[in-house]
């Protein structure tokens, strides 16, 4: 049975537009991190203000937290969120399939997109939106050319959990990482995470607003920012889309 993490509280919804604007409503009335859960989203939203695709029966929800920290250590929770979402997926799914971490915010299972992480700070409240694929996932062509395939867990795996259950295990999970990365700063998360990472060694291609990089994946470093081997020398990323 999962035990509901002590100093974090819980919202479930119905229905709401999208997690994220509900977090930023009800930022000032919050007291304690907390989930805000949507059975059902009717404008959920992805990275760089993209669409993303969210049947009724897979997972959406936020975390709110309000922090004194500076914004790059804020940046930084994606990581954390990234080793909660791979824990909550793995006490689902066991050896079924294959999960691993795509820089900056993806898990992937068994090589298909499953999950996404969006964060968005106002003031000192950062909001971490994560969506995840548990009945159904996008066709392929309503993704970007180029993407990785977007999958399911129920389609991977035939496994078919709810989106309170998956809360449940995600929070926990969410928790104990967060605990760690309080205590013990980046340098253990981050080693953690380069023992999950995808494509680490492997030649990638990262696209920011304006440049095309082609490179092997060399590290995270100790910031989060993305480090290629490429032809032209060490080139180090902050932010960027990762094509495999």
């Amino acid at each position: 049975m999962t035990i509901w993490p002590e100093g974090y509280d819980r919202r479930i919804l119905a229905q709401v537009d999208s997690t994220m604007s509900e977090a930023q409503r009800m930022g000032a009335e919050l007291s304690a991190p907390t989930w805000i859960l949507a059975l059902e989203q009717t404008a959920a939203r992805g990275r760089r203000g993209r669409a993303w695709v969210n049947p009724k029966g897979n997972f959406s929800a936020s975390l709110a937290m309000r922090l004194g920290d500076t914004p790059d250590q804020m940046a930084l929770r994606s990581f954390v969120a990234s080793l909660a979402l791979r824990d909550a997926l793995e006490s689902f799914i066991g050896d079924r399939a294959s999960l691993s971490l795509k820089w900056p915010n993806d898990v992937l299972l068994n090589g298909g997109k499953v999950a996404g992480i969006l964060l968005e700070s106002v003031g000192g409240l950062l909001i971490v939106g994560i969506g995840v694929n548990l009945i159904a996932s996008p066709p392929v062509e309503a993704v970007e050319a180029g993407a990785v395939r977007p999958v399911s867990v129920a389609g991977e795996t035939g496994i078919e959990a709810g989106p309170e259950a998956f809360l449940e295990a995600l929070a926990g999970a969410f928790a104990k990482w967060e605990a760690q990365f309080r205590i013990h700063g980046f340098a253990s998360i981050r080693r953690a995470w380069l023992s999950h990472a995808a494509r680490l060694g492997e030649e990638i291609t990262a696209k920011t607003m304006r440049d095309t990089y082609f490179g092997r994946f060399e590290t995270v470093d100790d910031a989060g920012n993305l480090v290629l081997a490429s032809a032209e020398g060490r080139v180090v990323l902050p932010a960027a889309d990762v094509y495999f």
